[in-house]
């Protein structure tokens, strides 16, 4: 079984995938700290020296790798979805792929919070933050969309409400995915 998490920045990937790993008895992955671990530094610094494309390389390279695992839950980075070889390769493996959502402003608060987000994050348009949000949640709607088996709502609930959902539907006869 292989499941991957996508969504926004502060979406609850890495916790709700850490938790649903647990519960399922499966390996879990950060892919984000799975490449800066490789690259021997912050997603931030390989924005800043080596720009957005060499660290859009080395996520679709990691990605590749993990999602040929097998019993591994991955929380993919928020804009792993860019990339069309991953999409397709999560589609044509029968990947299952969770996207977790939600508002604007609840994403705005979890960024807020998550007091590592500007060392180790780049900012993705000059905007402030919750403009940010909004504007590349638009440019990566249709993306999130095309290749989500489900998608969960995490507006307003608990880690464990979140990651339950997601056991309840991968141990569920959905057929979605090789779960």
């Amino acid at each position: 079984m292989r499941v991957v998490l996508i969504g926004y920045r502060g979406s609850g990937k890495s916790a709700v995938g850490k938790t649903m790993a647990h519960q399922l008895g499966l390996a879990f992955v950060d892919a984000d700290m799975e490449i800066e671990s490789r690259a021997g530094r912050s997603i931030s610094t390989i924005f800043a020296e080596d720009g957005e494309a060499e660290f859009r390389r080395l996520e679709r390279e990691v990605i590749a790798e993990l999602s040929n695992g097998d019993a591994v839950i991955i929380a993919a980075g928020g804009g792993a979805v860019l990339d069309p070889e991953t999409r397709a390769q999560w589609k044509q493996a029968g990947t299952t792929v969770i996207w977790l959502t939600a508002t604007p402003q609840e994403l705005a608060n979890r960024i807020a919070r998550d007091t590592t987000t500007s060392d180790r994050r780049p900012a993705l348009t000059s905007d402030g933050v919750l403009e940010e949000i909004t504007t590349v949640l638009a440019q990566r709607l249709d993306l999130y969309r095309d290749c989500q088996t489900l998608t969960i709502d995490t507006t307003g609930r608990t880690i464990e409400e979140v990651a339950a959902e997601g056991v309840d539907a991968v141990n569920s006869d959905t057929g979605f995915g090789d779960a």
